[in-house]
């Protein structure tokens, strides 16, 4: 009980807590891109295209951001600038898509945002690849 209310961390624990948060957020994130890479055919004519640059290359670069820079996420490999596009990619799809609505449709959006932030800040933790490439 005692640790329960305790003010002290280990450096332990705050990787765990990096590679619990890094599975949960790459591990979420990598269905949404999965779904639209195997429907890209079929939506790249109609998604949307907040930037101009044509519905299929900007369908492209969401993929390219929530499956493979998820996966680099969730394994730990070049965690920060993978989080970027991610990052840039749920601003968009909050501002675009759901207008700011943080508490409504664009909670997901919000959520995820969250998440790839904050690992922006503190990074992978020492439970990665970037830590045993580093090595």
């Amino acid at each position: 009980m005692k640790k329960a209310f305790s003010t002290k961390y280990t450096t332990t624990s705050v990787s765990v807590a990096l590679l619990l948060l890094r599975i949960g957020m790459g591990g979420l994130m990598i269905p949404y891109g999965y779904k639209k890479l195997t429907h890209f055919s079929s939506w790249s004519g109609g998604f949307a295209d907040p930037f101009h640059i044509g519905s299929g290359i900007s369908l492209a670069l969401v993929i390219f951001a929530e499956f493979f820079c998820a996966f680099f996420v969730l394994t730990g490999l070049m965690t920060r600038l993978a989080c970027i596009p991610i990052i840039i990619t749920m601003t968009v799809a909050l501002s675009y898509s759901h207008n700011w609505d943080v508490f409504g449709d664009g909670q997901k959006a919000t959520l995820f945002l969250s998440g790839f932030l904050a690992l922006l800040f503190t990074g992978p933790g020492r439970i990665s690849l970037d830590r045993l490439i580093g090595k």
